[in-house]
């Protein structure tokens, strides 16, 4: 009995408009930054226009991506709320391809902007396997206290022992497919953010999202007992933040890119991974082509790298030992670099920079859970 599950952070799906970026010039639209505008009132009849004007295309090509990955359950990151998930799904996803996603579950999490983690399924697998919900647990309230994971490098950025872990929440899912049981858990941790303490963005959040992956290991092995837990069936799906491995891109469009393959000695992944407690399946696929998501800062500083997980406990893993999931690429802005021989098809009107599905790839991968 098969299922195809699959991960994608959508960005940015909201029902509301973001006027933030009137005081905070991080997050004003670059299209804004070019006008003089007086008044904040002027600024949200701006900024209403602009979003509308710019949704449309965004969302029509995210939806296509979404249709490619052809998964039974979707796992999602950066969802405003419910209301949004459902007028996505059957304004673009439903319209455009049919056949959606009937079953939708979110709940509000840390974040301050109030993106949240998300799924949808649908009601039955492509063979004919109902799939039904069965529960869903929020864990966006656990402190670094109540897991004893505070530390001083956590302390050195500011967090406090009572703080909560999880910049948006690990939402453990239950469901049955075709009445066999399979939990999810959702995830979307610390973003790397910009360089501080001498350090760069990455090296700099590394304690919040290490104390991320511990909680999500510690959560998911008081659920199944410690010694049991690799072996039962569960998947983490969504963005850490982080890799383990990058592919460094040099050169130019002229004379030619050069790609390097770089290790990395410390990830939140390894937190999850170690001593064979779970696999994160992409990397069955070759170095080179891992890559979920094009980081650049200009092109002293510009790299591939995967972002997006699926991570299978080992009992699943095994089970599943020669499924390889798929990055869906298609709805990549053109600026992204591709290795050699990984160029695609990008889904029309796609641009240059925007509009784009999103930055991020979704991942899919097709297991036998029976």
């Amino acid at each position: 009995m098969s299922l195809r599950l699959a991960t994608f952070n959508v960005e940015n799906l909201m029902n509301r408009f973001d006027f933030s970026g009137f005081r905070n010039q991080l997050n004003e639209d670059r299209t804004l930054a070019l006008f003089d505008i007086q008044s904040e009132a002027e600024y949200k009849t701006l900024e209403q226009a602009r979003a509308i004007a710019q949704s449309d295309d965004t969302r029509q090509l995210t939806a296509l991506a979404i249709a490619a990955a052809r998964a039974d359950i979707i796992c999602m990151q950066e969802v405003d709320n419910i209301e949004a998930l459902k007028a996505f799904e059957y304004g673009y996803l439903f319209k455009m391809v049919g056949q959606g996603y009937r079953q939708k579950y979110t709940t509000s999490g840390n974040d301050s902007r109030g993106i949240d983690v998300a799924v949808m399924m649908r009601n039955e697998t492509a063979q004919g396997q109902p799939i039904e919900f069965v529960r869903m647990t929020s864990h966006a309230y656990v402190t670094y206290e109540q897991f004893g994971l505070h530390t001083p490098e956590l302390a050195a950025l500011g967090n406090q022992p009572n703080e909560r872990i999880f910049r948006r929440d690990c939402l453990e899912v239950d469901i049955t497919v075709g009445g066999v049981p399979l939990t999810l858990y959702l995830v979307h941790f610390k973003s790397m953010g910009s360089p501080r303490n001498g350090l760069d963005g990455r090296e700099a959040t590394m304690p919040v999202r290490v104390a991320e992956a511990k909680a999500v290991r510690r959560i998911i092995e008081e659920r199944f007992g410690a010694e049991h837990a690799a072996d039962k069936r569960w998947a983490i799906c969504g963005d850490m933040n982080d890799y383990r491995q990058r592919v460094k891109v040099a050169g130019d469009e002229v004379d030619g890119y050069r790609f390097e393959v770089v290790d990395e000695n410390l990830s939140c992944v390894n937190v999850l991974t170690a001593g064979g407690f779970c696999e994160n399946v992409v990397e069955r696929r070759p170095e080179m082509n891992r890559w979920t998501f094009y980081h650049t800062r200009g092109p002293q500083e510009r790299h591939l790298c995967q972002l997006d997980y699926i991570l299978l406990s080992k009992g699943l893993a095994a089970k599943n030992a020669t499924a390889v999931p798929d990055i869906i690429r298609n709805g990549q802005p053109w600026r992204t670099i591709f290795p050699a021989g990984q160029e695609v098809e990008r889904f029309p009107r796609a641009g240059w920079d925007r509009p784009k599905a999103s930055d991020h790839c979704p991942v899919a991968i097709t297991l036998d859970i029976a």
